[in-house]
């Protein structure tokens, strides 16, 4: 069974999310009349994987058996070449899935009482696979306790609504409100374009408080239906859990109303793309202050070196960030979205920016990734790079105090160029894993041939009869 980490609090069996024990998950289930567990484990792109169980097989035997091929999978359901990764037996060879307690949780939408878990994948010797997202982020962390520092995140996350879409030959539209009519113009931080959507939201609250999940903010965003909700900082891996969640959450509350939410980085042409920005901050694990600040409240060397990792390593890691070729498409000239590596307070325009706060919460917002992205990968490569930039005593540039989007651009322009540098950097892959990183490549490598096969709008349109 997966082991609370070191000072885990004790979670009571009352609680909507978390127990400490097989034997409270029974009480747990019991008292909520569960009769089906859902086991879970979280795939390269995010994608929850795994099986469905009456709760009573669950308890003979909570230990579930997964391939490593989970992990391989591609978002179009193929796989890349094994010949330097792993043998192809290997590849079907069951991995051992065990349950973390800490996530248990109800599936509020479900007909039947039902219950969620989330996995952690094992080798049948007992190590942990390297491949598997939530290993990456755990060891990035374990990276930061050797330092005895504690990173603390907080996740963004942007997302529209839009009408059915059954046939994908057609772009999509805004959805329809309480209104009886699609949203047109663009209603940032609108109330009352939020309120179109009042029968949603509410769903998405019952939902995530019957979850445990904690929404700090909701809000409307510059796109016509793509809303942003925020959530409270706390540890990294208990965040990427709730993101995880969430996205599912949100797409099960929009079906229920005859709408689809989608995550991806660029859903609908000339309208802004969708972005999990990622707020970061280091406690010392010994006094349990804010590494980033001195005792006058001035920023620290440490703050700067933070923001210098990412300045240098934030390329090598854009297939993270921007892990589709859609992706690239929301980082363009003139866009809500940053193209470069430029820092500055309090400065939207810029791919690093420092947010006004007191000098407890002092903190770096990293914009570049896009809400497709995995976040347990998201914020396992924004710490990386943090962490690289620490280590190697890294100094950032002066702040940027005008516009970035004019600038030339610092970021890959592309999923194989950002492969590539992926692919080239070996300071990330000490830090990553070689293993994940060789995987990681091969599985983008193999969506790119996937998206090649497929003939655009595009070319059709200027291609056709033109040349």
């Amino acid at each position: 069974m997966a082991k609370r980490s070191k000072g885990a609090q004790k979670i009571p069996v009352t609680a909507p999310r978390g127990v400490n024990s097989l034997a409270e998950a029974k009480a747990w289930m019991a008292s909520r009349g569960i009769t089906e567990i859902e086991c879970t484990v979280p795939d390269l792109a995010g994608v929850a994987r795994g099986k469905i169980m009456p709760a009573s097989k669950f308890f003979s035997s909570p230990v579930m058996n997964l391939p490593l091929s989970v992990f391989f999978q591609t978002i179009s359901g193929e796989y890349p070449d094994y010949e330097g990764l792993v043998d192809s037996v290997v590849a079907d060879s069951d991995l051992v899935m065990e349950p973390d307690l800490a996530t248990l949780c109800s599936v509020p939408w479900a007909q039947d009482p039902t219950a969620q878990v989330i996995h952690d994948a094992f080798h049948r010797d007992g190590r942990p696979v390297e491949l598997a997202p939530r290993q990456v982020l755990r060891h990035v962390i374990s990276l930061y306790e050797k330092k005895g520092w504690k990173p603390v995140v907080a996740p963004e996350i942007e997302f529209y609504l839009v009408e059915p879409n059954t046939d994908p030959d057609y772009p999509l539209k805004p959805p329809v409100g309480r209104s009886g009519r699609p949203e047109i113009g663009r209603q940032s931080y609108s109330i009352q374009a939020v309120n179109e959507f009042d029968a949603l939201f509410e769903d998405i609250y019952d939902y995530s408080e019957a979850q445990g999940l904690e929404i700090d903010t909701l809000i409307h965003e510059d796109g016509a239906a793509q809303m942003e909700i925020n959530l409270r900082h706390g540890d990294p891996l208990t965040l990427a859990d709730q993101v995880f969640l969430f996205k599912r959450t949100i797409r099960e509350a929009a079906l229920a109303h005859k709408i689809y939410a989608t995550f991806m980085a660029k859903p609908i042409a000339n309208e802004p793309g969708s972005a999990m920005h990622i707020h970061q901050s280091v406690i010392s694990a010994q006094t349990g202050k804010n590494i980033f600040s001195d005792e006058d409240g001035d920023p620290t060397p440490e703050f700067f070196s933070f923001i210098a990792g990412h300045q240098k390593y934030l390329p090598s890691v854009m297939c993270i960030m921007a892990p589709y070729v859609n992706s690239y498409r929301r980082l363009t000239r003139d866009s809500m979205a940053p193209i470069n590596l430029q820092w500055g307070y309090d400065n939207r325009t810029a791919g690093l920016r420092v947010p006004p706060s007191t000098p407890e919460a002092r903190r770096l917002e990293n914009r570049v990734p896009s809400s497709d992205a995995n976040p347990y990968l998201v914020i396992a490569a924004s710490l990386a790079c943090g962490y690289l930039g620490l280590t190697e005593n890294l100094r950032a540039t002066d702040p940027l105090e005008g516009d970035a989007k004019n600038l030339d651009f610092d970021l890959p322009r592309g999923l194989l160029e950002a492969v590539a540098a992926f692919s080239d950097s070996e300071p990330l892959a000490e830090v990553l894993g070689h293993r994940f990183v060789a995987a990681y490549a091969a599985v983008k490598q193999a969506e790119f041939e996937t998206f090649m096969r497929v003939i655009s709008p595009w070319e059709r349109e200027y291609l056709l009869l033109n040349v």
